[in-house]
């Protein structure tokens, strides 16, 4: 069985920052692109960061609006990836999944869709003014 488990959302103040954590099982994690993405009320769903590997070294892609405060981290002795958002804006309330694609996904074509291979459940972060 595949899971994908969010934390670390919350209220967090505008100008501070959020870390939320997904731990994933159930599938060959070394081999799949995990992303991070948003979906505030009355929006569609955004790719907000994902990661992959391309000849055993990382890739990234941010999505222009939190370009220069976000990064994307992965650890796969833990089958973990975090996502870090500094100097947070009321827009960036939404809920936050986690998701992942594969196998050989790339980060970018993996955050400018959202027909993925599996998803989190979700997470509330709401930014207060």
């Amino acid at each position: 069985e595949v899971l994908l488990e969010e934390s670390g959302g919350g209220l967090v103040q505008a100008g501070g920052s959020l870390r939320l954590s997904c731990v994933a099982s159930g599938f060959n994690f070394d081999d799949y692109a995990i992303g991070w993405f948003r979906q505030a009320p009355g929006k569609e769903r955004e790719g907000v960061s994902c990661i992959s590997s391309y000849d055993g070294r990382p890739v990234y892609y941010y999505v222009d609006t939190v370009k220069g405060r976000a990064s994307i981290s992965s650890d796969n002795a833990k089958n973990t990836v975090w996502l870090q958002i500094d100097d947070v804006k009321p827009d960036d309330t939404a809920v936050y999944y986690c998701a992942a694609d594969g196998p050989f996904t790339t980060a970018h074509s993996m955050c400018v869709t959202t027909g993925l291979d599996y998803w989190g459940q979700g997470i509330q972060v709401t930014v207060s003014s």
